[in-house]
């Protein structure tokens, strides 16, 4: 989730809020740096300008496990070089290193941009008592007055022996805050709970169980329960989509399943089936 550098630029006074108190970077690293767990060290900055950027120009020289979270990104990355606005404080923008090394082979190493969406939906359900859905491959959905609205957005970049995973989620934003229409927040879509500490603790618990149920399977979709669940929690599937794909050409039809490469298959009106492995889905209404 990124802030353009447009709004950045004001957000310390505009978006100032005594609501919107900053993370407790040292309980938050009391937490979940444990000795014996994923998570080997926690960092919270004020501000930057990508945390996956940063997290990856150090990957050689960290461990497994770290955490780089920012309270605000100037010039952060999403797909297909999009930028997301959001107000100093108002969502957790953060990265994690992850190397899974010789336990899973690289080309299963793609399933982690699922295995981050679906982590963060257990953890949010947990949490926040509120339903996430997945939008294939990496938004996250909430219910806002029965609009489906985007939420969150997932990045993972491959480093040289890892893979930086970003995660950005729109917590406290309201209407008016809003960067697009299409837009949401957790408020918006009456969340339990808006603390971001708990929160963050709570998705990066559920991104370490999966991880290292994933890990144990070697990787595994189906052994690990990876496909089973994100397909459980997919808005995509089941839907009419238009697939945007690179080089400019389209494909429109019904989502279907996602396959053991993570790949999103959709059946056209001739019958026809193609996996799609990159690419902008739009959700399309119903065709009756």
């Amino acid at each position: 989730m990124t802030p353009s550098d447009a709004s950045a630029g004001a957000s310390a006074g505009r978006w100032s809020s005594l609501d919107r108190p900053p993370l407790n970077a040292a309980a938050l690293e009391r937490a979940l740096v444990t000795g014996d767990g994923l998570w080997t060290s926690l960092e919270v900055v004020a501000r930057t300008g990508s945390t996956n950027t940063d997290l990856a120009t150090r990957a050689a020289e960290l461990p497994e496990g770290a955490v780089l979270v920012a309270e605000e990104q100037s010039a952060g990355r999403g797909r297909l070089d999009r930028s997301w606005v959001a107000p100093a404080r108002s969502g957790l923008f953060f990265s994690v290193l992850l190397k899974p090394g010789d336990a899973v082979p690289q080309e299963q190493w793609g399933w982690l941009t699922l295995l981050a969406g679906v982590a963060t939906a257990t953890g949010l359900s947990r949490a926040a008592g509120v339903d996430t859905a997945l939008k294939w491959p990496n938004d996250l959905l909430v219910s806002v007055e029965g609009e489906e609205r985007k939420t969150g957005g997932i990045l993972a970049e491959r480093v040289a022996d890892g893979v930086v995973v970003g995660i950005g989620l729109n917590v406290s934003l309201t209407e008016d805050e809003l960067p697009v229409p299409a837009a949401g927040s957790l408020a918006l879509a009456k969340a339990s709970v808006t603390d971001r500490d708990p929160l963050l603790r709570a998705v990066l618990r559920s991104l370490e169980e999966w991880y290292g149920n994933w890990r144990a399977a070697g990787g595994d979709p189906a052994a690990s329960g990876l496909q089973e669940t994100y397909a459980a929690g997919c808005a995509t599937l089941g839907r009419h989509v238009r697939a945007e794909l690179p080089g400019g050409r389209t494909l429109t039809g019904t989502a279907e399943a996602v396959d053991t490469d993570g790949r999103l298959v959709i059946r056209t009106a001739e019958g026809k089936h193609e996996a799609v492995g990159a690419g902008d889905v739009v959700h399309l209404r119903s065709v009756h």
